[in-house]
């Protein structure tokens, strides 16, 4: 019988190593190896082959799969290199099993942040086509004003593009609620800087179907129905993803098609 055949990156996240994103870079760093033999990006492997990281055989997962909801405090910093910086999130957790953070949230805002073992998870939740919602409280330096919301809500330039449509709440003279859909760096920090307003604290209360429940420093697993719910609204992301990227080839001109 023909083994399967794992594109490397893939292979990585399944076995919930990281994610596929950081695969690439450890991958394109010569930090991996198959069979001994430094790959190229893109390179698939059989479930008999020896991948190793920094020299250490990855070897699939035996136990299921952990997801956690977590309260970051100000100060912890979402990375998994733990060589790099003494105030980040793996070493804070203490977790006894290998986990990663499912995207950012930066070191000055607190809030809500998923951590797991699960790479596969990790590309369909951060896949920035499927407008999942994150939901922020905000507080700035000085009263908000209608055009603030106005303009919030539409959309500013930052970052070499228009932030997207969004909700804006106006909670009270110095706080709002905001739900993005995308999750440009320090977005919302850069939006109200670009409207002449700073941010003086900033926590993230609601992922997609998951609300932050857990005092500052603590976390907590997924229940069974949030998993549930969390997985049916990424099967819905991945057939819009697939409908789109469908959409999109079959009106590619004929003459640039190979």
């Amino acid at each position: 019988m023909e083994e399967k055949l794992t594109r490397l990156n893939k292979y990585l996240s399944e076995v919930g190593y990281c994610s596929r994103r950081a695969a690439d870079k450890l991958i394109d760093a010569g930090r991996v190896t198959i069979n001994g033999e430094v790959p190229e990006m893109g390179t698939k492997v059989k479930e008999s082959d020896l991948v190793e990281v920094d020299g250490k055989e990855i070897a699939p997962k035996s136990s299921p799969f952990v997801y956690l909801a977590f309260n970051k405090p100000i100060g912890i910093v979402c990375t998994t290199d733990t060589r790099v910086e003494k105030d980040n999130i793996i070493d804070f957790i203490k977790y006894p099993k290998r986990i990663f953070p499912i995207g950012r949230l930066d070191k000055p805002s607190e809030g809500l942040i998923f951590l797991t073992d699960d790479g596969d998870i990790v590309n369909k939740i951060l896949r920035g086509t499927n407008n999942h919602d994150k939901e922020y409280i905000v507080t700035v330096d000085k009263p908000i004003s209608q055009t603030f919301i106005e303009r919030m809500s539409n959309g500013v330039p930052i970052l070499d593009t228009i932030s997207k449509k969004c909700v804006v709440e106006k909670l009270d003279t110095y706080t709002f609620k905001i739900i993005l859909t995308q999750g440009l760096n320090r977005q919302i920090r850069r939006m109200c800087e670009y409207l002449d307003y700073e941010v003086t604290a900033l926590q993230r209360v609601r992922i997609m179907n998951i609300s932050l429940d857990v005092p500052v420093g603590e976390y907590r697993e997924f229940t069974k129905a949030e998993f549930d719910e969390l997985n049916n609204l990424l099967a819905d992301s991945d057939k819009t993803y697939a409908e789109k990227n469908a959409k999109d080839t079959n009106t590619i001109p004929k003459q640039s098609r190979r």
